[in-house]
């Protein structure tokens, strides 16, 4: 008999190709994962993978282990949001996924509301910038910088993320506007409309330092390293200085989505609802902080 845990952990690794990647899907150690795959594999009494300098590509009967298991892990899933859907109280752990200066600056600082409204409300915040699956449950809510174009899930557009550029005001003294130099995310965010717009603006002139975590670009240019694009509501506390440009700032909406088996469920619902809340903005500065 086939352990369900083992298939789950079997759709993960056929999904994703690596263990490392599984096992960050599934939130649990790469050897967890290597370890469910060798027993389903046992239990199964074939070869479902051919490991190869380290990825991990599917044979014949993989493929069609894989087939099916992901049609048995979106029934397992439907059913499971089904019967969420019907909880009526409150004592419930719902999961949001959040960029992560979002997460820290704009949600955080407002949990204690929620918590006094609501003490029997549970909840899990991640911050992370991937795109987590909510028909899967990776989260029950996900704030995104990008509308889904999944039509299984409900969405609501919150607010808009305003981006500036910044730089210490002891680099914009030493500089002219011809020698400034930029910090930029890395590669994996070269095609986010604020990077391109960060290097719209940059022009020819360099890109001195790259990183994936927006706080650490915050960071380098307090360290005078650079000119940087940042979200106005995270620069706002720092001793950085708007940078004068012809376009002033750039604008992002910010969604909330949930799937929709999942309208129903008051924890869901209303924590979607306060999230609504953290958003909410002063417009009569367009480039004003949330």
């Amino acid at each position: 008999m086939f352990d369900w845990d083992d298939l789950r952990h079997f759709v993960a690794l056929a999904d994703t190709g690596s263990l490392s990647a599984a096992a960050r899907r599934l939130r649990v150690e790469h050897a967890t994962v290597a370890r469910r795959i060798a027993a389903l594999e046992a239990a199964a009494g074939v070869k479902l993978v051919d490991r190869r300098s380290g990825r991990y590509a599917l044979t014949s009967d993989g493929q069609r282990v894989a087939d099916h298991a992901r049609r048995i892990e979106s029934e397992a899933l439907a059913l499971e949001r089904a019967l969420l859907s019907r909880q009526s109280d409150f004592a419930a752990e719902v999961s949001i996924s959040a960029p992560p200066q979002i997460a820290v600056s704009l949600i955080t600082p407002r949990l204690a509301e929620l918590r006094k409204a609501h003490p029997q409300l549970r909840l899990r915040l991640l911050g992370e910038s991937r795109m987590v699956s909510l028909p899967r449950r990776e989260a029950d809510i996900a704030i995104r910088l990008t509308r889904p174009s999944d039509t299984t899930l409900m969405t609501r557009k919150v607010g808009e993320m305003v981006y500036c550029l910044y730089a210490s005001k002891e680099y914009l003294g030493s500089r002219t506007e011809r020698d400034l130099e930029f910090i930029a995310f890395d590669e994996s965010l070269d095609e986010s409309p604020h990077q391109l717009w960060l290097k719209k603006h940059a022009g020819k002139r360099p890109i001195v330092f790259r990183s994936n975590e927006l706080s650490i670009l915050l960071a380098a240019a307090q360290a005078h390293m650079g000119v940087t694009v940042l979200p106005a509501f995270a620069a706002e506390n720092s001793n950085l200085q708007r940078v004068e440009m012809e376009d002033r700032f750039f604008k992002r909406d910010v969604w909330i989505t949930y799937h929709q088996d999942m309208r129903d469920n008051p924890a869901v619902a209303t924590t979607a609802a306060f999230l609504a809340g953290c958003f909410r903005q002063d417009r009569s500065d367009p480039t004003s902080a949330f």
